[in-house]
């Protein structure tokens, strides 16, 4: 099972031998790649063999690239994540607008819920409004109840002259995490036998990853904690390795605890089911508990 997330951040190289991913940097490691779930290439002074690049995608393990500034700037996919990869592609093309605006409600509905209760868990008076706000959700959310919240919400966590606009620690660390949880819905998706091009409200030409932005907002509140416990005053390398926390932590889903990754897994696994079955009550959302 895969469960480590492994960063590469010093001069390196990669390569594959056998079963494991060898690192040869100041000295040479070996990890076996049934037990890497991401691999995240920090610096750019590391090189890697094609032979690994394709041992990874065959093993369904998400590997991000940063840039320079070690922010996270691209990432592999796989054009075949499922072996009935065409199968589920023409069921996706045959989803229609109806059904996509119901599972989109839903899914704003639960954002807005999810930011709810995290300005409740920081007794923020501003809670009462975005549960009002999610009451007041119509379908397709043609009201932008969503972006109403947003700045709210916003507001509420990191003060009233905060936009996320700016540049900033507090949004280096929100677009990190963002940028992480976001590899993390393109990997299932693809593995699921989907495209992410395609999605349910994004519809961005310029955006490969459409599906993936939808299906990952209710999972944006996750972030949003770390970096209020974190309070970057600056936000480099200490910084990340705490962000990166993020994957290891646990949420209530379907009744059991399971780590964000899984999580993930389960809720995507459902909303394929609920497009498919055109019944939204099989949508799983996690519970978090702090």
């Amino acid at each position: 099972m895969s469960w480590r997330t492994v960063v590469i951040s010093n001069n390196a190289k990669l390569d594959y031998q056998i079963g494991y991913m060898v690192v040869r940097g100041e000295k040479t490691t070996k990890i076996h790649l049934n037990e890497i779930g991401m691999l995240i290439v920090e610096s750019t002074a590391v090189s890697m063999t094609s032979y690994l690049l394709s041992e990874l995608m065959k093993n369904k393990i998400k590997v991000v690239f940063c840039d320079e500034k070690r922010n996270p700037c691209s990432e592999l996919v796989s054009y075949y994540g499922s072996h009935d990869t065409s199968s589920k592609i023409r069921k996706q093309i045959e989803w229609t607008k109806d059904d996509k605006d119901h599972i989109w409600t839903e899914i704003v509905s639960e954002k807005i819920k999810q930011q709810a209760l995290m300005l409740q868990r920081y007794q923020k008076e501003e809670a009462n409004m975005l549960f009002e706000y999610m009451e007041e959700v119509e379908f397709g959310d043609i009201t932008n109840r969503e972006g109403h919240a947003a700045k709210v919400y916003f507001n509420a966590l990191f003060g009233k002259k905060f936009t996320r606009t700016d540049e900033n620690p507090i949004n280096a660390a929100l677009n990190y995490g963002y940028g992480i949880i976001l590899s993390i819905f393109n990997r299932e998706i693809v593995s699921s036998g989907y495209l992410t091009q395609i999605g349910l409200f994004h519809d961005n030409m310029f955006n490969q990853f459409n599906l993936s932005s939808d299906l990952m907002e209710p999972f944006r509140p996750l972030v949003d904690q770390l970096v209020v416990e974190l309070k970057p005053e600056k936000f480099e390398t200490e910084e990340k390795r705490k962000m990166l926390e993020l994957l290891n932590k646990e949420v209530e889903i379907c009744g059991k605890m399971e780590v964000v990754t899984n999580a993930i897994k389960i809720y995507c696994r459902s909303v394929f089911d609920a497009l498919n079955d055109r019944d939204i009550s099989l949508i799983r959302f996690y519970y978090n508990e702090l």
